[in-house]
């Protein structure tokens, strides 16, 4: 499949627009498979390294066959967190915008209200945590009657994390005879319990990673719990990384390490599960877009969340789970770059650090810490580096944004204001089509709509003075 593009796999031209918008321009290896077999509705095992590109590989194609008229949801996407269900939302919203695919999440911790009036409105995708989609569906608020595909993502973890009752429940409340996608990096006796369950003659696709490609050097160091946190600066001045991510077994080290590193001047956040929900949303959202060095976390930061470029994984503690230290590091050397994966290990870990080595297959190199004369070589670069700014980085999706624009109408389900209403509007201004709207949202008193191709300032221009439904209607730009 050498130089294999996205535009040799019959996939829609709208799909393609939003891909190339994207900077999608040739699959990964894993979507190379995935897509194939999905387009010819197999189910599939999917063993891949985070970083690989799985989101779009079973995204794509279920986005292709979405049937955009049907109401009820068909796709169903379960994942462990909140941070990666609107990671894969998101992902998933940017490919589907040229079709006008509506994709919801719903998990804990977030307005109950707000989610099934969500819902109840037209929804083709809908991602969620598994104890917040039973809730749903225990209300009766979330329709699986026109599911055709389910997708357990990250499901190693999933499972892990004590989900398998909730996981069971809600693949025996989906329509028979269903695709179903399992997507993991590794692939526990669990997993392949759940496989032989409920799943039918699945495809099985493994991707190992190239050679020399998405390295992740690893190392450990032996420490006292005294010294731990003095060996954790020094080896942030020895490596002295753009970016670095701490992982930490607790919420309240978590907090003890962020302070500790904030007072020596470090630029670091905390991320744990204790914290409001809108204010892990941007702590994550400020790390991918560099705004800041250091992000000190739990487990919430380590299942399937895509930072570009982090060069520096260190694990404060060991996790006490094997699979869990392979997605820690798994948040470095992605997308074909290399990484380093550290560990700090006290003589109460060797145990867990042992069946880590066990589950790679192979030992983790044993390093002496840095010592002082080499600290001192690196030590002004260190302290430049630390009081520089972090050159911002562009979401993927704002070259395809610019392109949109999406505009406010001051009027919505309360004056009956409907999506006909406001295509046919525009639809009647000279030069512009269906092809040129997107998403239409109404709500109570407001109708948000997304008008494409560059063509948003001349619909804003037009709407100032062409009625709406026989009136005159406010209309601002939302994107402001």
């Amino acid at each position: 499949m050498k130089n294999l593009r996205f535009e040799d796999m019959a996939l829609e031209a709208s799909l393609l627009k939003a891909l190339s918008g994207l900077g999608y321009h040739s699959p990964t290896p894993v979507q190379e498979q995935v897509i194939p077999a999905l387009m010819n509705n197999q189910s599939i095992i999917v063993k891949s390294k985070t970083g690989s590109g799985k989101t779009a590989a079973f995204g794509i194609p279920m986005i292709h066959k979405i049937d955009w008229d049907i109401r009820s949801p068909q796709v169903l996407v379960l994942t462990p967190t909140r941070e990666l269900a609107d990671q894969v939302k998101t992902e998933l919203f940017n490919v589907g915008r040229f079709k006008r695919i509506k994709v919801v999440s719903v998990y804990g911790k977030s307005p109950m209200k707000s989610q099934i009036r969500a819902l109840h409105e037209k929804t083709h995708i809908v991602v969620g945590t598994p104890g917040r989609l039973l809730d749903h569906l225990d209300r009766g608020t979330l329709n699986l009657s026109e599911i055709k595909y389910l997708v357990l993502d990250e499901a190693d973890e999933m499972l892990n994390m004590g989900f398998l009752e909730d996981v069971e429940t809600i693949m025996k409340k989906c329509p028979r005879d269903i695709v179903k996608a399992l997507l993991s990096a590794t692939m526990p006796d669990a997993i392949r319990n759940l496989c032989d369950a409920y799943m039918a003659s699945p495809v099985f696709i493994e991707i190992q990673p190239e050679k020399n490609k998405n390295d992740i050097a690893q190392s450990k160091y032996h420490v006292s719990k005294k010294e731990k946190m003095n060996l954790l600066y020094d080896l942030t001045k020895l490596h002295n990384p753009d970016q670095c991510m701490i992982f930490c077994n607790t919420r309240a080290e978590v907090d003890d390490v962020q302070a500790k590193l904030s007072k020596m001047g470090y630029p670091v956040r905390g991320l744990h599960g204790g914290m409001e929900q809108e204010d892990r949303t941007k702590v994550m959202e400020h790390f991918r877009r560099r705004k800041f060095r250091y992000l000190v976390a739990t487990d919430v930061a380590a299942r399937g969340i895509d930072i570009h470029d982090l060069s520096l994984v260190i694990n404060y503690d060991v996790p006490e789970e094997a699979e869990i230290y392979v997605h820690r590091i798994g948040r470095t050397g992605r997308k074909e770059t290399s990484g380093l994966a550290l560990s700090l290990v006290t003589a109460n870990e060797f145990g867990y650090m042992e069946a880590i080595e066990d589950l790679l297959g192979e030992s983790v190199p044993l390093m002496d810490p840095p010592n002082q004369a080499l600290l001192g070589q690196v030590e002004n670069a260190f302290e430049d580096k630390l009081g520089r700014a972090l050159i911002h980085t562009p979401n993927k999706a704002d070259e395809l944004n610019d392109s949109i624009l999406k505009l406010h109408i001051n009027a919505g389900k309360k004056t009956k204001m409907r999506a006909g209403d406001v295509v046919g509007t525009i639809c009647s201004l000279e030069g512009l089509t269906a092809d040129d709207i997107g998403i239409i949202n109404i709500i109570d008193v407001s109708t948000f709509v997304e008008i494409l191709n560059d063509k948003g300032e001349q619909v804003y221009e037009h709407l100032q003075h062409t009625p709406i439904k026989g009136r005159l209607r406010k209309v601002s730009r939302a994107n402001a």
